[in-house]
């Protein structure tokens, strides 16, 4: 892997060590989609901090990848008005129709189905959201469907 292109990042968030590590992460993972080992060596070499700590960091936040993620990411609520709507149902649904269980990524790298807390729109319960897009008021055949035309 190439690492030039967060070079620009770590020279603006260097002189503040430690407490730039977050944007540093962030920014990194803008660039390159997720944090491989070979990114996280990188930035513990270039900062002057133990990997062990970027580790510690990156496990702490949800925010945070280790695996790439496909090119559409699918993320099902599962929130309390979610799981009371069957957003559980719509979640296997997906995960049988693309042949994936949760976490995991398609092998053609098109989706990654992820289960998350809390979407924040509970009026549309169960919901999910694919690329920024929000779907609500889902079925299983109607989560389904909207892979389908993505595909």
């Amino acid at each position: 892997m190439n690492f030039e292109l967060v070079k620009p990042v770590l020279a603006e968030y260097k002189p503040l060590a430690s407490g730039g590590l977050i944007s540093v992460l962030q920014k990194a993972q803008d660039i390159y989609g997720y944090l491989s080992e070979d990114l996280i060596a990188f930035i513990a070499t270039e900062m002057d901090i133990p990997a062990a700590k970027i580790y510690g960091v990156v496990t702490f936040y949800a925010q945070f990848r280790t695996q790439p993620i496909g090119k559409h990411c699918i993320m099902v609520c599962q929130g309390t008005a979610c799981h009371v709507t069957g957003s559980r149902k719509v979640e296997e649904a997906i995960a049988e129709f693309l042949d994936i269980k949760e976490g995991e990524t398609t092998t053609d790298g098109q989706f990654t189905l992820q289960s998350v807390a809390c979407l924040g729109c509970c009026s549309l319960a169960p919901a999910m959201m694919i690329d920024n897009e929000t779907y609500g008021k889902l079925t299983p055949t109607s989560a389904t469907e909207v892979i389908k035309n993505l595909m």
